[in-house]
Formats: structure tokens, C-alpha cells, sequence
């Protein structure tokens, strides 16, 4: 009885990121988010998506549609 070896290309196939980079970031209010950061509690944005804050946002960052449409309409 013979055994065959298949060869397989070492490729990394997968499309997720590994780091935690968020694809959008969300608007929170200002005292949570340092209090996130800090106690690794997790936060409310304004679209009410939960999660804890793990990244700052850079100028041009990718915004969430929801919280931008929110906010606009506080600003008013």
C-alpha cells in the first residue's frame, strides 16, 4: 500500500483582519470613552452598537452612517 503526499501552497487565505481595527468608528459620548479605555468597560454609541473602546479614531477614519445621521440632528 502506497501513501501519496499532497502539497498544499502555504497561503493565507483568510480576509479578516487580525488586529482589532474597527471597520467604522462610532461616535461616544467623550467621559466613556477614556473610561473604556482605562477600565475596559464597554461603551453605548449613538446608533446603539455596544462594544468596548480599543482604537482612537484618525482624522479620516471611516465613520458610522447611523451615529454621523444622529449627531447631525443633536447639533441642530
Amino acid at each position: 500500500m502506497a501513501t501519496q503526499t499532497i502539497e498544499r501552497p502555504d497561503v493565507d487565505e483568510r480576509t479578516e483582519q487580525d488586529d482589532d481595527t474597527p471597520k467604522v468608528f462610532h461616535y461616544v459620548k467623550k467621559d466613556k470613552i477614556v473610561e473604556s479605555a482605562v477600565m475596559g468597560n464597554h461603551v453605548v454609541a449613538l446608533c446603539g452598537e455596544v462594544f468596548p473602546v480599543t482604537k482612537q479614531a484618525k482624522p479620516g477614519s471611516p465613520v458610522c452612517e447611523k451615529c454621523k445621521k444622529i449627531y447631525e440632528k443633536m447639533k441642530k
